[in-house]
C-alpha cells in the first residue's frame, strides 16, 4: 500500500543546486527500502544522486542502512525524513586506483633518472634493482586486484578523500621511499653495501621468497573474500580456511609481513616510517572490521583475534 512521507534537508547540509527543493514529497510503500527512497529523491532531483545522500530518521542522527525496509524502521505515511548531502562522490575502484598508481609511477622517476635528485649518476646495487621490483610488483598487484578481485560494499565515497588517502601512498611509498632507496649509499659502490649482508645474493634471495609467499597469502585471502560475495550483492559470510584460522584479517597480517621484509632487506628509514604508519591504519580498520563479523554473526562467530594472532 502505498503511502507519503516527508524528506526535509538536515540542516545547513543541502547540497546548493537544491535547497529550494526541501522539504519535498515521496510517495513510498512499506517494502520499500532507504535505498529506494533515495533512488525516489534522485527521480525528483537528478543531480542529487543516492550516494551523495545520508537518510536519518528525523529525531536521530543515525544514519540509515541502505538495505533497512521502511516497515523494520517504522517509517509510515505522514513520517519524515531528514536527508544530509555527503558531498560530490567518486567511486572506490578510482580511489584505489589513483592511490597505487601514485608509487607505481613515482618510483621509476627515481629509479631510471637519478640525477635529478641525488646530482650524480648512480649504479644500482642488487638490492635497489630487487627492491624496486618489488614495489612495482607489490603497487601493480595493488591495482589488478583493485579492478578484478575486490568487491565493495559501498560503492562511492566523497571526493575530497582521496587526497587525503592519496597523500599516504604518494608521499609516505611514493616520494620518500623513493628518494631513500636509490640514493647513492644504497648503490653498488657504496661502503653501505659493499662486502655487508645486503650484498649476499642468498640473504636477498630469501628476503624475496619471503616476501613473495606473504603476497600470494594476501592475494589468497582477497581471492576467498571475494567467493564470498557474490557480484552485485553486499552479502557477507564468515569467512574461513588461510590465514583465517587466526585472525580477522590476515589480508592486513600479510601485507604488514611484505613490508616488514623490505625493512629488513634494506634497513630504509623512509621503508620504517610508511610500515609503521600502514599498520597502525590496518590494524584500527582490522578492529572495526573483526566487531562488526561479531555483531553481524553473534556466538556463530569463531574465537580469533583481529589481525595480529594472539595479540590483536
Amino acid at each position: 500500500m502505498a503511502f507519503s512521507i516527508t524528506v526535509s534537508a538536515a540542516a545547513n547540509r543541502a547540497p546548493t543546486f537544491a535547497r529550494k527543493s526541501f522539504p519535498l514529497t515521496v510517495e513510498t510503500s512499506l517494502e520499500d527500502t532507504v535505498e529506494d527512497v533515495k533512488k525516489k529523491i534522485q527521480s525528483k532531483i537528478p543531480k542529487f544522486y543516492a550516494s551523495r545522500q545520508r537518510l536519518s530518521l528525523k529525531s536521530e542522527k543515525k544514519a540509515l542502512s541502505d538495505e533497512a525496509k521502511l516497515a523494520d524502521i517504522s517509517v509510515s505515511s505522514g513520517s519524515e525524513l531528514e536527508v544530509k548531502d555527503l558531498g560530490p562522490q567518486v567511486g572506490w575502484k578510482t580511489v584505489f586506483v589513483v592511490e597505487y598508481a601514485g608509487p607505481l609511477l613515482i618510483h621509476p622517476i627515481f629509479y631510471y633518472l637519478p640525477r635529478l635528485f641525488y646530482s650524480t649518476d648512480v649504479v644500482h646495487s642488487d638490492l635497489q634493482r630487487m627492491v624496486f621490483a618489488m614495489v612495482e610488483a607489490h603497487f601493480g598487484k595493488r591495482i589488478l586486484e583493485t579492478l578484478f578481485v575486490h568487491r565493495f560494499s559501498h560503492g562511492t565515497m566523497p571526493l575530497l578523500n582521496i587526497f587525503k588517502n592519496s597523500a599516504h601512498y604518494h608521499i609516505l611509498s611514493g616520494v620518500f621511499l623513493a628518494f631513500d632507496l636509490y640514493r647513492p649509499v644504497f648503490s653498488a659502490s657504496s661502503m653501505h653495501i659493499k662486502g655487508t649482508i645486503r650484498n649476499d645474493q642468498q640473504f636477498l634471495w630469501i628476503c624475496a621468497g619471503l616476501w613473495t609467499f606473504f603476497e600470494l597469502s594476501n592475494l589468497s585471502t582477497h581471492l576467498h573474500l571475494r567467493s564470498l560475495r557474490p557480484a552485485g550483492t553486499k552479502k557477507r559470510a564468515i569467512p574461513n580456511g588461510y590465514g583465517f584460522g587466526f585472525v580477522s584479517c590476515p589480508n592486513y597480517f600479510f601485507e604488514t609481513l611484505a613490508w616488514a621484509v623490505v625493512c629488513a632487506m634494506t634497513g630504509s628509514w623512509a621503508a620504517y616510517v610508511f610500515t609503521a604508519v600502514g599498520t597502525g591504519q590496518m590494524i584500527v580498520w582490522a578492529l572495526k572490521k573483526h566487531a562488526a563479523y561479531k555483531k553481524e554473526f553473534g556466538k556463530a562467530y569463531p574465537r580469533r583475534k583481529a589481525m595480529i594472532p594472539f595479540m590483536i
